[in-house]
């Protein structure tokens, strides 16, 4: 009767610690509310409808240069950054493997030996010291006990609060992060490797312009020292034409190493040694890229690989707040053991005489100095808010950039036209000078300073080209085009598929 109502007592006790602890729970899991995760977008960028979105173009489709489509295919094979991030890839993969392991039993097998003298000044001595009679029968344990162990144990946190389940999920989500993060990634490169490509091409087609002026300035040079021998125009002319052809033919040298400069960039990108770049720089004043068609705002969020990342984080950040929530409640473990266990080796496989085992359920719970676990749980709440802000701040970040290249391709296309404009005045203007000068109608420095102004807008004219078509490669970037949305980097499918691990991992849960 004692024995049933010491029962009774222990059995309230832990009843009334169940109570004092579900109510501790609720007291540090209320929270305020979460900011909205859903960031407001406008239903269109400004000036324009596009219902198409140019992202889902393969990169091979929208850059039809040949040149740079083989530049591009050989750095997603080699780039050395890409290549790091496919290693950090494979250890999130690790980390997914792991948090799936830790939700099934662990199970172990092996086998031991030890030997075990007791000291005669204790309670085992002791008992040993009464047993002569059984000794002198060759009953007894010898004193010098062996032990000899053949087994496996058994050990099970039952995921009674999902704890474990959703430390797997968040470590999942995680994982197709990385996969976002290395699409976009992918996008930087093609994005990169076009620019620098179209940057080179104007590069050369500035060395073509430079040494076409350099060799009409050498012939204006000799027919200013002609006009000189005929006392119609002074040293100081001769002086002023020759230091204009100095000045350009420095800076031929210095375009020349701006060529050498990019095209080791090039190479770098592609995980190349320095070799020369095969491009066409014919005909740059015609090039143009596909016109962009935007799609709906909407769609950044499915194409923009860093905003999907983004998503995914702030997904991983709730089940991080779920299982560090679970950690207050009760967990539940089961331990086992089973084997073969004898004091001699010839009869340890003796069954049943040799076998042992042994079975044992835990439930334990925090009561007292739960600190720790308080900040964890505070910590993933706090990193949860901070990664709905860095998705928000993504999701705005994308749209702007998205409306700056549109503004930029209206913008540059209208003042490439006008640009285009003023080269053909000033190479008008540079035969009229030329005629006027030969003729003693307009000074020798009216002369020059048309051949300068002809020359720099010449130059400006392909600086603005490279910017214009740059600013066709940004928007393709800035709606996450560049990537293959079927297989994650080199062909052209438009169709958007889950990493093909991502079902294998997540299988077997």
């Amino acid at each position: 009767m004692n024995m049933q109502n010491l029962k009774n007592k222990l059995l309230a006790f832990n009843f009334v610690c169940l109570i004092v602890m579900v109510q501790g729970c609720s007291s540090v899991l209320r929270r305020g509310p979460l900011p909205s995760s859903d960031p407001p977008l406008p239903a269109n960028f400004p000036d324009t409808a596009g219902k198409k979105n140019s992202a889902v173009i393969g990169w091979r489709e929208y850059f039809k240069d040949p040149n740079l489509t083989s530049i591009i295919s050989t750095a997603l094979q080699n780039n050395m950054e890409l290549n790091i991030l496919l290693q950090e890839i494979e250890a999130a993969k690790a980390e997914v493997r792991a948090k799936k392991g830790a939700i099934l039993p662990f199970v172990s097998a092996g086998t031991s030996a030890g030997l075990d003298k007791v000291g005669r000044h204790t309670p085992a001595g002791a008992a040993e010291d009464n047993t002569a009679n059984e000794i002198a029968a060759g009953r007894a344990v010898p004193t010098n006990t062996p032990n000899f162990v053949f087994g496996g144990t058994f050990d099970w946190e039952v995921d009674i609060w999902r704890k474990l389940r959703n430390e797997r999920d968040a470590a999942i989500l995680r994982y197709l992060g990385t996969q976002e993060g290395r699409n976009f990634m992918i996008t930087n490169i093609v994005s990169e490797i076009a620019q620098t490509y179209y940057e080179l091409v104007a590069f050369d087609n500035q060395l073509i312009i430079l040494k076409r002026t350099i060799e009409i300035q050498q012939n204006a040079l000799e027919a200013v020292k002609l006009q000189k021998a005929n006392a119609r125009v002074t040293e100081l002319a001769v002086r002023r034409f020759e230091a204009e052809v100095l000045k350009n033919q420095s800076r031929l040298f210095k375009i020349q190493q701006q060529i050498t400069v990019t095209e080791n960039k090039l190479n770098y990108l592609a995980g190349r040694y320095p070799q020369p770049i095969k491009r066409k720089s014919e005909g740059y004043d015609r090039f143009m890229l596909d016109r962009i068609d935007t799609g709906l705002p909407i769609e950044l969020l499915r194409n923009r690989p860093d905003v999907r990342k983004a998503e995914l984080e702030l997904a991983a950040t709730g089940l991080d707040v779920k299982a560090a929530a679970a950690r207050f409640y009760p967990s539940l473990s089961i331990a086992g053991a089973l084997g073969l266990q004898s004091f001699s080796l010839s009869s340890a496989f003796n069954a049943p005489a040799s076998v042992m085992y042994a079975a044992a359920a835990n439930v334990m719970a925090p009561l007292i100095n739960r600190s720790a676990i308080k900040a964890n749980f505070l910590g993933a709440s706090a990193r949860q808010i901070g990664a709905i802000y860095t998705y928000q701040q993504t999701v705005l970040k994308a749209y702007i950039e998205m409306v700056n290249q549109l503004a930029q391709i209206k913008n540059y296309g209208q003042s490439y036209d006008l640009k285009t404009q003023q080269v053909a005045a000033l190479n008008d203007s540079i035969t009229i000078a030329g005629q006027l000068f030969f003729n003693a109608r307009a000074d020798y420095t009216e002369v020059l300073f048309t051949q300068r102004d002809a020359l720099e807008s010449k130059m400006d004219l392909v600086e603005l080209k490279q910017e214009q078509l740059s600013a066709f490669v940004k928007a393709y970037k800035a709606l996450g085009g560049g990537y293959n949305r079927a297989a994650g980097g080199s062909g052209n499918s438009t169709k958007m598929a889950v990493p093909p691990a991502a079902g294998e991992l997540r299988g077997g849960a």
